[in-house]
């Protein structure tokens, strides 16, 4: 009975093992094929920038180039003036995260260290801009910048991008400051620290994951942003990427290969930034995991 009972055993287990590994298997497999979905439009943008419009259009859409076209790549910068836009993309994103992280950090940190009667309220109220779409607002924006004459500029899209990242960037600042002990602020206080220099020294240097987070999400919203683009700047010294790539297509003929280098181009800073700042931002979802 007990040579029984063993054998049973060891069919079990081997069963279960091979249960585990037939698992093991399919997931590999899932994973790998989904890898290979959310890659494939990068792999198809990069050979797509170096075929002609022939190649892209009718002989070979999706293989790799049979004739390699590098000059698509100075076109897009030399005549297509993509250096330029990239310049007004960088300086405008720059900016909108550096006024969107100050100013939520700064307003997470009144909601949830300050004690004041309507805390709870104004964050309420900072979350009532998730409700407002973007293009609800577009007109009283345009309005607003016209009376004030900041149309055509760099503010004309710094200010708007800044404000309506706002939102979101509280949220996740203020669900990582509430992780941090109050117990910080009180010793600094006690050695004669005030609030201001609370902030900067103690609460600020514990924030990089939240702040990763948040300054990926303002790049992404405001580096591939067209509608406000398009709307508050016409001027071509000004445009970002996303509108001076538009400006490539001709009014006759459109050549294919230029405006796939120049989307390249545009693509790269996101695939870097991501690849540098991918660890804080898991950091800051794990904490906030653990909150929950």
């Amino acid at each position: 009975m007990a040579m029984t009972k063993s054998r049973k055993n060891d069919v079990s287990a081997y069963q279960v093992r091979k249960t585990n590994k037939a698992l093991d298997v399919i997931i590999w497999v899932f994973l790998f094929l989904w890898a290979v979905i959310n890659l494939f439009p990068l792999y198809w943008m990069f050979t797509f920038s170096l075929k002609d419009n022939e190649q892209i259009l009718t002989t070979n859409r999706f293989g790799l180039p049979k004739k390699w076209f590098w000059s698509n790549y100075s076109r897009a910068m030399n005549t297509g003036n993509i250096l330029n836009y990239f310049k007004n993309s960088i300086i405008i994103t720059l900016f909108a995260i550096l006024i969107t992280i100050l100013a939520a950090m700064m307003a997470s940190y009144a909601i949830t260290r300050i004690q004041w009667r309507g805390s709870e309220a104004m964050n309420k109220v900072f979350m009532l801009g998730i409700t407002i779409p973007i293009q609800a607002s577009i007109i009283p924006v345009y309005l607003v910048l016209s009376r004030l004459e900041l149309l055509d500029s760099y503010i004309a899209l710094i200010v708007p991008y800044a404000a309506f990242s706002l939102t979101m960037a509280i949220l996740i600042c203020t669900g990582f400051m509430t992780q941090l002990p109050k117990d910080l602020d009180e010793a600094a206080y006690i050695d004669g620290c005030g609030r201001t220099k609370v902030f900067f020294t103690i609460i600020a240097p514990l924030m990089k994951p939240a702040v990763a987070t948040t300054s990926i999400y303002t790049f992404l919203q405001c580096w591939n942003e067209l509608m406000f683009a398009q709307t508050f700047n016409t001027k071509k010294d000004i445009m970002t990427l996303p509108a001076g790539i538009q400006q490539l297509s001709g009014s006759y003929t459109i050549e294919w290969g230029p405006i796939g280098a120049a989307l390249s181009i545009a693509t790269f800073p996101t695939i870097i930034i991501y690849i540098l700042l991918s660890r804080r931002i898991q950091e800051s979802f794990i904490a906030g995991a653990i909150k929950g």
